[in-house]
């Protein structure tokens, strides 16, 4: 079982560049709202900790985040585009097929956003079979993915920064 005690996700040792002009766009769902508002919770402690702006749109479920993250990507002025963008939600199996089709569909979205647009759009939601192991997973013994999913964006955040740079 993947554990971030076990990576060195946490080392923020390369300092962190002046990233208090960055914009993170949370687009969290509204289904197992309870789940997804402590995600954004873990969040925003990290970001606002950091110095970084944060901007929240609710989407109905798992499935939407990516239409949402690309929608705001087209339709906002280039210069106010955001650094990333972290899709939060909770999938809960059930007893249909539903979960496999939700848990693909939003994780093919989202790595399709990585690869068509120039923010990071990092995966925040969980997928999980009981409300137990989401419990588990927002400050249980599993840590708190919400904060993981932060400190992930700021990485790709200076990831990104110093590879624009080079290109200069």
């Amino acid at each position: 079982m993947a554990d971030s005690k076990d990576s060195t996700l946490w080392n923020l040792n390369e300092g962190i560049p002046e990233l208090q002009d960055a914009l993170v766009v949370l687009v969290k769902t509204e289904w197992n709202a309870a789940i997804a508002d402590a995600l954004e919770e873990g969040v925003l402690r990290v970001l606002s900790r950091n110095g970084l702006r944060s901007e929240t749109i609710l989407v109905p479920g798992a499935v939407e985040i990516p239409f949402a993250i690309r929608h705001y990507w087209d339709n906002v002025r280039k210069k106010d585009r955001p650094a990333a963008f972290i899709a939060l939600g909770c999938v809960l199996r059930g007893d249909t097929p539903h979960f496999e089709y939700v848990c693909q569909s939003v994780t093919m979205g989202i790595t399709q956003l990585n690869l068509s647009i120039s923010a990071p759009s990092i995966f925040g939601v969980l997928t999980v079979n009981t409300q137990e192991q989401a419990d588990e997973r927002i400050g249980g013994r599993h840590g708190h993915k919400g904060e993981e999913a932060a400190i992930t964006a700021i990485k790709m955040i200076q990831l990104s920064r110093r590879l624009k740079k080079k290109e200069e």
